[in-house]
This record gives structure tokens, C-alpha cells and sequence, in this order.
């Protein structure tokens, strides 16, 4: 394995798999949420939370049924958005862009998307046009790795202090990184 990950690569290390889909939470993002956890993540994260998703081969194939059951979960009303955990979703972007490419046809900007990712912002804009593409496709990033020494519960929507809630268009528009509500989510 190469030791940059933003040489790494979704074709090199996805096998399409889901580890959950959780419908209609509230632990994922602002608001109730459809959550995808997707397979696989070789950051291997000390104190990860999710030590089984680690597996690139944990879990379910991601399938059409699955796909159209979470675009038909998301027009409830009553739901914000869809939430991308994993694993790594910019490492299954096999998966996690064709979906979220359909729930903007589907519903335009009117349900946001939420992702948690081991890769900075700086890595991102750096990585592959995969990566890219799914990060311009997405509204909040939570981002970096998950620190076990910077570990703090009090956090909302993140498990490290060095991890940053991203506004994603406003930053993309601006060429900077702007936090998701100025910062003010505590």
C-alpha cells in the first residue's frame, strides 16, 4: 500500500460493499438522516469506532434494490438528507457517487449530503477526479483522521478535536475552507 493516500485509490481498493444502511437516524448530520456505511478504510484509525468496516470485504454488495430503497426512504419529508460514513466513502466512490449523482436528479439541493472522511480537505483537492467529483457533490464534510488523543465526546458530529465540519460549496466558491455554520455547532 502506498504510504500517500491521496495516491490511493477506489479501483485499487473498494469491492462495493455496504457494512449498514441505517433509515431515518438522527446521529448522522443536522436532522433525520439515511446513513450508508460503506466497506473498507485503510487509515486504520486507533480507536476507530467502526473496526469492522475496516474490512473492504465486510458486509453486503451494494445493489440496485438497496440504491432504490434509499432514494424511495428519501422522499419522506420529514428527511434532510443523506449521510456517507464508512469505511471510506471517497475510497468507494464506485458506489457513493452514482448514488449521490441520483439524489441530486432526484431532489436537487432540496436533500442535503453529509460525509465523514480520514482525508483532509488539502488531500481531497489534491486526490483523484473521483474524490473530486463526490466532494463537489456533497454539502458537509466532516474531516481527518480520528485522532485517539484529541478524542472528545463534547464534539458535535465529530470524535477528534482536529476534525472540522466543512461547508462544502461555500469553501469550493471561495477556495478556502469554511466551516459548516462558521464554526458555531458546539
Amino acid at each position: 500500500m502506498a504510504a500517500d493516500p491521496v495516491s490511493w485509490t477506489s479501483e485499487r481498493f473498494s469491492k462495493n460493499y455496504i457494512a449498514d444502511y441505517k433509515p431515518y437516524n438522527f446521529v448522522d448530520g443536522e436532522g433525520v438522516r439515511c446513513s450508508i456505511y460503506v466497506s473498507g478504510c485503510p487509515f486504520a484509525c486507533k480507536g476507530c469506532y467502526n473496526k469492522a468496516a475496516q474490512d473492504f470485504s465486510y458486509g453486503e454488495p451494494y445493489s440496485k434494490s438497496l440504491e432504490e430503497q434509499i432514494l424511495k426512504d428519501m422522499e419522506a419529508e420529514y428527511c434532510q438528507g443523506l449521510t456517507l460514513l464508512g469505511g471510506e466513502p471517497f475510497l468507494n466512490t464506485g458506489v457513493t457517487l452514482p448514488l449521490c449523482r441520483k439524489i441530486r436528479e432526484r431532489f436537487g439541493n432540496a436533500k442535503d449530503i453529509w460525509s465523514w472522511t480520514g482525508y483532509t480537505w488539502e488531500e481531497l483537492l489534491k486526490g483523484t477526479p473521483d474524490k473530486k467529483c463526490l466532494l463537489a457533490v456533497i454539502d458537509v464534510l466532516v474531516d481527518g483522521r480520528f485522532e485517539k488523543d484529541k478524542m472528545n465526546l463534547n464534539l458535535a458530529f465529530r470524535g477528534s478535536s482536529n476534525q472540522r465540519i466543512i461547508d462544502v460549496k461555500q469553501s469550493l466558491a471561495s477556495g478556502k475552507v469554511i466551516l459548516w455554520k462558521d464554526g458555531d455547532y458546539k
